[in-house]
């Protein structure tokens, strides 16, 4: 049994950057694809960024590209995403995601394990 922690939300305004982190406790952290969700008040949740078991394919939403960075430290069982130039539509709960399954998927169906989400508010 995989569990994830996220960390690093918090109240930030308008144009300011913050980092989220999520570390994986137990075995098979380097094989699992890992993903970042996030969800709305009122509305469901979305995918973010997805980075695969090796670090080489890297998708990310079409409302973040170009502003949030996944990336992945496996000898930390860590996945991470740097948010930069963030709006007030990015304030969500953030879900980290771990698929047994390596390769990435934007399903968050596919994800079998999830973490508790960590609140980001961007004021304006």
């Amino acid at each position: 049994q995989v569990q994830l922690v996220e960390s690093g939300g918090g109240l930030v305004q308008a144009g300011d950057s913050l980092s989220l982190s999520c570390t994986a406790s137990g075995r098979g952290f380097s094989g699992y694809a890992m993903g970042w969700f996030r969800q709305a008040p009122g509305k469901e949740r979305e995918f973010v960024a997805t980075i695969s078991w090796s670090g080489n394919t890297i998708r990310y939403a079409e409302s973040v590209q170009g502003r949030f960075t996944i990336s992945r430290d496996d000898a930390k069982n860590t996945v991470y995403l740097q948010m930069n130039s963030l709006k007030p539509e990015d304030t969500a709960v953030y879900y980290c995601a771990a698929r047994r399954l390596g390769v990435i998927t934007y399903d968050a169906i596919g994800y079998d394990y999830w973490g508790q989400g960590t609140q980001v508010i961007v004021s304006s």
